[in-house]
């Protein structure tokens, strides 16, 4: 962290079984949530697991955020890999299911430049976060996690919670229309949902398409026809 930033936490005093929230009620990391059950194991390993891919999406995140400013919200936060790559600005506010990976995102924020406020909320109801707030929502990799049926709702809260003109960025992975590399996705498919919920078959474009106070202005692949990055506004 640089000395002229201060990184601003308010994780929820996270432990390895649950959270206590600021009123001091318990809430369960697994509770009656499948995602978040998952992600109180996968969450532990998150880091090891994801190392492989990590050195390819770290050359990623800087230019992925170079020009985020202002107020921004990151869903999926998970355990914090976009942290260090923020303009010293910008103020990001993080909120996650899993408390375990609010856990680990907590750890990484002495190389973090900007204020930063981890929470645990879910991404479909965002009860912690004021309407008409962030300049900016960035998320790496949550779509492809969050089932369908529940990916308009959290489309629906991320336009509650933009300012008017408000931007999105997110990055997802999909099927690729390169045979070679939808074979090995075919062939890890499951594996991959089974470890951390991911699927290669998400909608996200289309139900974006279909919010009417969202619009869709670019969208472009960084790899294999697969990485998909998807830019919009609020409207």
């Amino acid at each position: 962290m640089s000395p002229e930033s201060e990184a601003v936490v308010s994780v929820w005093a996270v432990e390895s079984d649950g959270v206590n929230t600021p009123g001091g009620e318990r809430v369960s990391s697994a509770g009656g949530d499948p995602l978040r059950a998952k992600y109180a194991i996968t969450g532990r390993f998150y880091d090891v697991l994801d190392h492989p891919f990590e050195r390819m999406y770290r050359r990623w995140r800087p230019e992925l955020l170079q020009d985020l400013r202002g107020e921004v919200l990151e869903p999926g936060v998970g355990t914090g890999h976009n942290l260090q790559f923020y303009h010293p600005s910008v103020h990001v506010t993080g909120v996650d299911l899993s408390p375990v990976m609010l856990r680990r995102a907590q750890a990484k924020l002495g190389h973090v430049r900007c204020a930063v406020d981890l929470r645990v909320d879910d991404a479909t109801r965002l009860d912690s976060v004021h309407s008409d707030h962030f300049d900016w929502i960035f998320s790496t990799f949550m779509c492809c996690v969050m089932p369908d049926e529940l990916q308009p709702k959290a489309l629906k809260q991320f336009a509650r919670v933009l300012k008017p003109d408000g931007r999105f960025r997110l990055l997802e992975i999909v099927y690729s229309s390169e045979p070679t590399i939808r074979k090995w996705q075919e062939r890890i498919s499951t594996l991959v949902e089974r470890i951390y919920g991911a699927r290669f078959d998400r909608e996200t474009l289309q139900h974006l398409k279909q919010e009417p106070s969202l619009r869709v202005t670019a969208t472009r692949y960084l790899k294999w026809e697969s990485y998909l990055v998807i830019d919009g506004i609020a409207v």
